[in-house]
């Protein structure tokens, strides 16, 4: 059985098809967040560290961190506030996090503080990015988010993609990497500009689960892009997604609707047992009162998921 593990200073992660999905929480970006970016950009990391509590609070097992506030001067700028948050982050919260960067040098300072075994966000099979990523991978001993994209883009044919993930993992045992520390993104594209998206990434899942036999991750918010009530179309995906044969995602755990999906899954999919984190949680669960208004529909998520060719992702 496939086993991705990742891990903080004193917890343990395991990212798995017998394992409950695993909520790796999105909101320690700037990307389409001005106001979080010129915080951060100030040093202030007042934001950061609620989002870092709340995502936990919420039920994160994971923390996503980027530290992207600015396309001017990556290579400089993004490394030293990499270090900073993570910092800050672990200090706070343990639980395993993700270095989440398109900029080789902030992965690699970011690997050189972060305590236990985080994960690598990310590398594609660009050649130039397979190059740089791979030997650090194997150097900290990580596991890492393999892009199905490479120099042509991202193909809608399932099959090229499937190709894509099939030569990242390939390209990562020849540096000794287990395909165990492989967690594919098979690229999840907005619904509403690509009709057959979600039949596509249900089509790859099966694929990578039985042919790879390698966990996976997505963007989640990126199927519900651009159309109303998003977290209805989210929280419908991720059941679908998880019975298909993903294992983790990258989302905001602070949306009750999306969690509950998740923790329904994981009753239903086996990984919940004795239904004991759905009945510790919801047990005294009250529910909204008849004709409470919904709440306001969440604004588009801006940005691609970050630099380097990925699809848009992120909640505001």
């Amino acid at each position: 059985m496939t086993r991705t593990i990742v891990a903080s200073a004193t917890r343990e992660v395991i990212i798995g098809f017998d394992q409950p999905f695993c909520v790796i929480g999105e909101r320690i970006n700037p990307t389409g967040r001005k106001k979080l970016a010129a915080e951060m950009n100030e040093g202030n990391f007042e934001t950061v560290k609620a989002d870092a509590l709340a995502q936990v609070a919420a039920g994160a097992t994971v923390l996503d961190v980027n530290a992207g506030v600015t396309a001017v001067n990556p290579n400089e700028t993004e490394p030293p506030l990499m270090v900073k948050t993570l910092e800050i982050v672990q200090e706070l919260v343990d639980v395993p996090l993700s270095i989440d960067s398109s900029v080789t040098a902030a992965i690699e300072a970011g690997l050189r503080v972060a305590k236990g075994r985080p994960l690598v966000n990310s590398v594609t099979g660009e050649e130039e990015k397979l190059e740089a990523i791979l030997p650090l991978v194997k150097k900290y001993d990580v596991p890492v988010v393999a892009i199905s994209n490479d120099e042509s883009g991202i193909s809608e044919d399932p099959d090229v993609r499937f190709a894509v993930a099939k030569k990242i993992v390939e390209r990562a045992a020849d540096y000794g990497i287990p395909a165990h520390d492989i967690v594919v993104d098979p690229l999840v594209m907005p619904i509403g500009a690509v009709g057959t998206s979600g039949q596509q990434v249900f089509q790859l899942l099966r694929r990578l689960r039985d042919e790879l036999k390698v966990n996976t991750t997505c963007g989640l918010s990126n199927i519900s892009f651009g159309l109303p009530h998003r977290h209805g179309i989210n929280g419908a995906f991720i059941p679908m997604v998880i019975a298909t044969g993903m294992t983790s995602a990258i989302m905001n755990p602070c949306r009750p609707q999306e969690m509950e999906a998740v923790r329904a899954a994981n009753v239903l999919n086996g990984t919940d047992p004795n239904c004991q984190e759905w009945i510790m949680t919801y047990r005294d669960h009250q529910p909204a009162a008849a004709g409470a208004s919904a709440a306001p529909t969440e604004a588009p998520s801006a940005g691609g998921r970050r630099r380097g060719g990925r699809a848009a992702r992120r909640t505001a």
